[in-house]
């Protein structure tokens, strides 16, 4: 910020040399990009971070000096100024979009007389590389660099229907702004119009066609605050930058508006002459109230290192207008309205350490380090790596951005996708709802360079996936995902439905690992056949449902072989099946719980039974006949194939599955268990309507 050092003494007690305004400044974390003399002045380019709004003034820097410095902060008087007749009788406000405008305020002052600046306020506003207009507008920039309150005049006379109204503007509504530019508006951007028309872009710059000239003899003074983003997008759609702008778009305090308001008339009248009317005109939202604190005087010396006793943390904090309240162990602290950027206690901490001096901290030749175990969430995410890399799945690192139509397939129902307006996202302006489109999209490169692993190629991703809900609520949704894809297994470019089906067997067996690496060997995946979304080929897709100890249900994903017309569209020789999982439902399940068998100490008995079944009937209504009935010495279950063909009959398959027995006292004989296949192959024919194949 440009900044005058005669006018930062105007708010101090005792005067500071440009020395001291320099070290004080740099040591509250506002270096000084520059200085120099001018006349009889010092001209400082002041560097000041993004979440210091408050400071892009005199006031703000002046109060952080008298922070540093000891000295006291003269804050700016506000003069009454009598007035005649009301304000509403010459002038009707409205804010349309108070979520947009939290607070306009507006004054008339009648009567005024264009005219030159006086000398003083020329000098002040040239020794921040500001040029005298003349006395009507400089005030207006004498209010933003004094009190970093952004304002703006309108000639009354000019103002259609003799109202102002905040509104979004109307698509390829066209504006002729103050410098000379005829701009054409979308219905994004905020304007303060009249009656008919768009007479200034809100927070970015005025309008032509209500400047304050010459014949100017009624004038209506705004100050107001804007939603920082609204702004910053229509300076960066117009290439317009101005001071209020810059302004805005870093926060302007809404509580302070009528006080700035009140200053800049008075100041008005005494330079161009006139009389205001009676009162001022609001509109807006209510003003939010202040923020309490609490702070633990014990965990800021923790986090500072210094023994800074309890009262001198008030002191400290009292000086940069945070009200300080002892009581019980922490210090009840409110935050003033201009500073936007204390939210929690440990921006407090950073206020006690910096007016402190960082140079009191001191600095040890060693540091003591507690090592701490990993968290349970990165040594899953650890586990999770581990594990997929095992498995062959090489980890990609996509971008979060993707086309509409790439993100289209993979919407869900209600929802619809999140899209950016950024100069530089023209190809690609969508946030991703699923990241299958980016491994399709690395696939695909991978493609191009002839690259190939045994087994095929296999990607996984972690990432968030993003989308809002397709009403007027607009709300958004963001979850972390675990993606996952693999080349179906084949030689060649064809693919047999045997390829396929084993694929999507591979992927099953993939997530099963997955799982059980989170929640341990009793976790419990089931598939629920489906088509989960149109980018899944029909009839090959699935929902993945974790079943708890207790019985209870919980979809956790899903997975299915790419549709033919998503892979064309993504130019993609080989079929390939994908799978995405809620990552944070995975984590959560971790550690796993362990369990510990002794070693069986005599041998056991297998036996394979192949039922012919309905083509419909899942391996879960199987597991769920062997899991229902207790069957004395039978130790488990596994899958084995299924098998399709004439030999079966049509609209039928054959199962296989291994059953296992064991007596842990002594060696079982195969007629031992005769009797437990034969219950077991009875409730299958009953419950199944299976039948032993031959």
């Amino acid at each position: 910020m440009n900044t005058s050092l005669n006018w930062l003494n105007r708010y101090l007690d005792r005067p500071v040399t440009v020395d001291e305004a320099e070290h004080a400044l740099t040591h509250a974390g506002f270096p000084l990009e520059s200085r120099e003399p001018r006349g009889g002045d010092w001209f400082m380019d002041v560097e000041i971070t993004s979440n210091r709004g408050d400071c892009l003034c005199h006031v703000g820097l002046a109060r952080e000096v008298a922070a540093s410095t000891g000295r006291m902060l003269l804050t700016p008087e506000v003069p009454q100024t009598p007035g005649s007749g009301r304000v509403g009788d010459v002038l009707r406000l409205e804010n349309r979009v108070p979520e947009a405008c939290p607070r306009f305020t507006a004054r008339v002052v009648r009567g005024v007389k264009v005219g030159p600046s006086p000398k003083w306020l020329v000098d002040l506003l040239e020794a921040v590389g500001q040029r005298s207009i003349n006395n009507v507008v400089d005030v207006t920039n004498w209010l933003n660099f004094e009190m970093g309150h952004p304002a703006h005049v309108f000639d009354l006379a000019k103002l259609r229907g003799g109202a102002l109204v905040v509104r979004w503007a109307h698509d390829g509504e066209k504006l002729r702004t103050l410098d000379g530019k005829e701009r054409t508006l979308r219905s994004d951007e905020l304007v303060v119009a009249d009656a008919e028309r768009a007479t200034s872009l809100a927070g970015v710059i005025g309008g032509g066609e209500s400047e304050v000239g010459a014949g100017t003899q009624d004038v209506v003074l705004e100050v107001a605050t804007w939603d920082p983003l609204a702004v910053r997008r229509a300076a960066r759609r117009h290439g317009v930058r101005t001071d209020a702008s810059y302004r805005f778009e870093r926060g302007v305090c809404a509580h302070n508006l009528e006080r700035a308001s009140a200053r800049a008339m008075a100041m008005l009248v005494e330079l161009a002459g006139g009389t205001p009317c009676e009162g001022v005109l609001i509109e807006g939202r209510e003003l939010a109230a202040a923020r309490e604190v609490a702070l633990r005087p014990e965990r800021a010396r923790a986090i500072i290192g210094v023994d800074i006793d309890d009262a001198e943390q008030e002191r400290l904090l009292s000086a940069h207008g945070v009200s300080v309240v002892r009581g019980g162990g922490a210090l009840a602290c409110t935050i003033p309205a201009h500073r936007l950027d204390l939210e929690r206690e440990i921006d407090l901490i950073e206020e006690i350490a910096r007016t402190k001096g960082l140079d009191a901290i001191t600095v040890r030749d060693r540091v003591g380090v507690r090592v701490h175990k990993p968290q349970d969430s990165e040594r899953a995410m650890r586990e999770m790596a581990r594990v997929l890399t095992g498995m062959g799945f090489y980890e990609a690192i996509t971008f979060s951005f993707v086309t509409g139509q790439q993100a289209g397939p993979f919407l869900a129902a209600g929802m619809r996708a999140v899209s950016v307006d950024e100069e530089r996202r023209k190809g690609a302006p969508t946030l991703r709802p699923s990241v299958i489109p980016s491994l399709l999209a690395c696939r695909r490169a991978n493609q191009d360079a002839r690259t190939s692993a045994p087994g095929g190629v296999r990607l996984y991703e972690t990432s968030a996936v993003f989308a809002e809900k397709d009403d007027d609520t607009r709300t958004s949704m963001e979850r972390r995902v675990l993606a996952m894809l693999m080349d179906v297994p084949g030689e060649g470019r064809k693919r047999s439905v045997e390829d396929r089906q084993r694929g999507l067997r591979i992927m099953r067996g993939a997530i099963d690992e997955v799982v059980r690496a989170m929640a341990g060997e009793a976790a419990r995946v089931e598939v629920v056949v489906g088509d989960a979304s149109a980018s899944y080929e029909s009839g090959a897709s699935a929902r993945i449902e974790l079943v708890g100890a207790n019985g209870s249900r919980s979809t956790i994903g899903g997975f299915g072989l790419v549709s033919g017309a998503l892979l064309k569209s993504s130019d993609l020789e080989t079929p390939v099946v994908v799978a995405e999982l809620d990552l944070d439902a995975l984590v959560a399940m971790y550690p796993p719980k362990g369990v510990a068998r002794e070693l069986p100490q005599f041998p056991g008995i297998e036996r394979d039974l192949s039922l012919v079944v309905d083509e419909g009937v899942a391996w879960s209504r199987i597991e769920g006949v062997l899991s229902a009935e207790s069957v004395a010495l039978m130790e488990g279950w596994s899958f084995v194939g299924t098998f399709r063909g004439a030999q079966v009959g049509e609209g039928k398959k054959s199962v296989t599955l291994r059953l296992s027995f064991r007596d842990p006292s002594r060696t079982l004989r195969h007629e031992e268990v005769d009797p437990q296949v034969g219950s077991i192959m009875g409730r299958m024919e009953r419950e199944l309507g299976a039948t032993l194949r031959a």
